[in-house]
């Protein structure tokens, strides 16, 4: 059974297969185009907290305790 996508950037069928290498773009172009919209932030993967967002104490306090579990040194208070 062939499996057909549509291209992400021109909406072009294309057939799902190894023969494909451009998967799931239709050609190296459209590939590129997404690349640059990737770098443009024009996708984004969505933050748990917008970035300018004040950190109430709560949270603050929570993201220190889950630092301190971590098994990496640099984060620890050597006093």
């Amino acid at each position: 059974m062939t499996t057909t996508i549509q291209c992400p950037t021109c909406k072009t069928p294309v057939i799902w297969q190894a023969e494909s290498v451009f998967r799931p773009f239709c050609s190296e172009r459209c590939k590129l185009i997404d690349l640059g919209d990737w770098a443009a932030e024009n996708h984004r993967i969505p933050d748990k907290m917008p970035i300018d967002a004040a950190l109430s104490e709560a949270y603050l306090a929570e993201l220190e305790q889950e630092m301190m579990a971590q098994d990496n040194q640099f984060f620890k208070n050597t006093d």
